[in-house]
């Protein structure tokens, strides 16, 4: 009785992010003394939006906005990157294989758990993490296992963990970017979020973007 009293306050304690937005504060760190080019992050923002089936990542820095949709449509998984600078904007359209090339560095992570290291991160217990990349360098991520998400395409990173990733790293360079939850909320997402631009981009294929013919 105990043991099913337990699992039942864990069940209950857990939330399902089947639909929502996850907003994240990046801060660039490095050790050199001149600026560097990726410093242009600094004070950006990554905004995700889910729904059943979709995702749509949104990064916001000085330059301009980058973000990436995702929607499954049945079998079919259909990726498109949006790129706004200015006055250049383009639209990337990539196959899962493209996608899983993208994110090739982060194919093989495995993550090493410290169970007794935890901090609270918008009102979540997060858990302390640390992934190990096939390249042998490590960063860290802090998580919390109370937000279960269905769909983990957005954040290829972090897709193994138990759990949302709060709080965790990426290297840029020699520039280490850190992106910290602002808000997580489980407020229903408009469909248009979605909706791919039907003018005014480029359009490219990923050999394109990449300089390929």
């Amino acid at each position: 009785m105990i043991i099913s009293v337990f699992f039942s306050a864990s069940a209950w304690a857990q939330k399902k992010l089947t639909e929502g937005s996850i907003f994240y504060d990046i801060t660039i760190s490095t050790s050199a003394e001149k600026p560097q080019n990726g410093e242009f992050l600094n004070g950006a923002t990554n905004a995700v939006y889910l729904k059943p089936g979709k995702s749509r990542t949104e990064m916001v820095s000085s330059l301009g906005t980058q973000s990436t949709i995702i929607n499954q449509v049945g079998d079919k998984k259909e990726i498109t990157i949006l790129k706004e600078y200015g006055e250049q904007k383009y639209m990337i359209s990539l196959t899962p294989a493209n996608w899983a090339d993208v994110n090739k560095k982060y194919e093989n992570v495995s993550f090493t758990f410290d169970p007794s290291a935890t901090k609270t991160i918008q009102g979540f217990v997060a858990k302390k993490a640390i992934g190990n990349l096939a390249d042998g360098t490590t960063f860290t991520v802090w998580y919390t296992p109370d937000i279960v998400v269905d769909n983990k395409d957005f954040q290829y990173v972090n897709r193994n963990l138990p759990g949302l990733a709060l709080e965790y790293e990426t290297t840029l360079g020699n520039l280490k970017v850190t992106y910290t939850a602002s808000k997580v909320s489980f407020a229903p997402v408009p469909a248009s979020k979605f909706e791919l631009p039907k003018s005014g981009y480029r359009v490219m294929t990923y050999q394109e973007s990449k300089g390929g013919k």
